[in-house]
């Protein structure tokens, strides 16, 4: 399946911009046209995915040629680059030259079975991308992801969100994950927007770009708070899209009162691509991401698989099934958690209500914490610590216990107040055993490249 219309492109003065420079349609089709050529006769090739027009450029030949692209994160250790390099089977490595091969030397580290070259593909259908999951049970996953797979979720994407040629993309997110490559550079790419790529996603660079469709994470969105004039300048734009991890209540509504408008938010994952998503047209509320996209299904289970009701207040493991979803990880990963009835287990808490509007907790092995026989979400407690002036952010964890099982704990970024005071006011906004039995207060807290909060880290005890 053709992902790109060319014809969307040609003509078009700058269609796409990154930090300070631009490329027209017509100069990036044929910068793509050239790095077609010279990718000949490779199944899969890699690039170092850095925020620049050569990682555009080279996305875009590989779709022309139909070659699998890898995109290396830019800032990746040699072990877990040469895990990506070799566990991809990359026949060539995109950089500063237009080829090279992808040799052994000392630059890959680690060890991995297989070897250059090695295609490892995941059924007949050959991947469009192939990405790498943050690794935090183990070394990176290889994710095959299909043009089908990419065309299903943008169109459904672009249907929810109004997304026509006549918008402006902007956003300053890393190039080797979902949220900045797929949505942020294919998708641009396939409606035949411009795109504005801000280099560095920076409260002044969002307000200096014009755009009508912002996408951004809740560090950004909150950063952009903190700069009230860059986030008026926002007053002009049609959309503001938040993902890649929960968008604090508070954030959510000081975005709306210094923009007019609330943020649309949405849910997915490297292998789901986006399942869930609030609409242009629709409600926005605060702590829920809305409903399935078209063709998505959802489910909630119990850890035993029995299904849950949609009543807005259980929570169970959230399920899904569509045409973006993947069909299993490359090689010895194996084909991934699926049902026998084919539901994909995301691994991540949810409730979901009567009108299917979802409400994710977070991730079952950190932020359902079991406490004193009651199942608790710790993005509910995370959101009370946000309301309190003082607290600026706020991550929960379980701790072992041995008379609860697990007890709460919160590792806070605040000032002019003591944990007791803390554990007192959740107490007062939710259920007694909901609040935190301890409070940390630290300086801050360890994030990925996409602004989640590590939260192996904390439970590792390391701050």
């Amino acid at each position: 399946m053709a992902l790109l219309n060319p014809t969307r492109l040609t003509g078009r003065p700058a269609a796409v911009t990154v930090g300070d420079q631009s490329m027209s349609g017509d100069d990036l089709l044929e910068a793509a046209t050239a790095v077609a050529r010279q990718i000949a006769g490779a199944d899969t090739v890699a690039v170092d995915a850095t925020a620049s027009l050569d990682t555009v450029v080279a996305l875009t030949g590989c779709l022309l040629a139909g070659t699998t692209l890898v995109p290396v994160p830019p800032d990746a250790g040699p072990v877990e680059r040469g895990h990506i390099l070799r566990d991809s089977g990359a026949q060539l490595l995109l950089g500063p030259n237009p080829t090279r091969p992808v040799g052994s030397g000392s630059d890959q580290g680690g060890s991995d079975q297989g070897g250059p070259g090695q295609r490892r593909t995941v059924g007949s259908d050959a991947p469009a991308l192939i990405l790498y999951t943050s690794g935090t049970t183990g070394a990176p996953k290889g994710v095959p992801v299909t043009s089908a797979n990419i065309a299903a979720d943008l169109d459904a994407l672009a249907e929810a969100w109004a997304w026509t040629p006549d918008d402006t993309l902007v956003h300053g997110l890393p190039l080797f994950h979902v949220h900045g490559l797929v949505l942020g550079v294919i998708g641009a790419l396939r409606v035949g927007c411009r795109l504005v790529h801000t280099g560095r996603p920076t409260p002044g660079a969002y307000a200096a770009a014009g755009g009508t469709l912002y996408f951004g994470v809740p560090t950004i969105w909150s950063r952009i708070c903190d700069d009230r004039p860059s986030a008026r300048a926002l007053r002009a734009a049609r959309l503001l899209v938040s993902g890649s991890a929960a968008l604090p209540a508070p954030v959510f509504r000081t975005l709306t009162e210094l923009t007019g408008q609330a943020p649309v938010e949405r849910y997915g994952m490297t292998e789901t691509l986006i399942t869930v998503s609030s609409r242009a047209d629709g409600e926005r509320r605060p702590g829920w991401v809305g409903a399935p996209l078209a063709g998505v299904h959802t489910r909630l289970a119990s850890e035993d698989g029995e299904q849950l009701p949609a009543d807005g207040e259980t929570i169970g493991e959230l399920q899904v099934r569509g045409p973006m979803v993947f069909d299993g990880y490359l090689g010895a990963a194996g084909r991934g958690d699926f049902t026998p009835d084919g539901w994909f287990r995301t691994g991540d808490v949810a409730a979901i209500d009567q009108a299917g509007w979802h409400r994710i907790v977070g991730r079952a092995s950190t932020d359902l914490i079991k406490s004193g026989g009651y199942r608790i979400g710790a993005g509910e407690v995370e959101n009370v610590l946000l309301t309190h002036p003082a607290v600026r952010e706020a991550a929960v964890i379980g701790a072992p216990d041995a008379d609860l099982g697990q007890r709460v704990v919160a590792y806070v970024v605040a000032e002019g107040v003591s944990p007791q005071s803390l554990i007192d006011f959740v107490a007062t906004e939710l259920s007694t055993h909901k609040r935190p039995r301890e409070v940390r207060i630290v300086d801050d807290l360890p994030r990925n490249a996409m602004g989640k909060v590590q939260k192996k880290l904390l439970h590792d005890d390391r701050r």
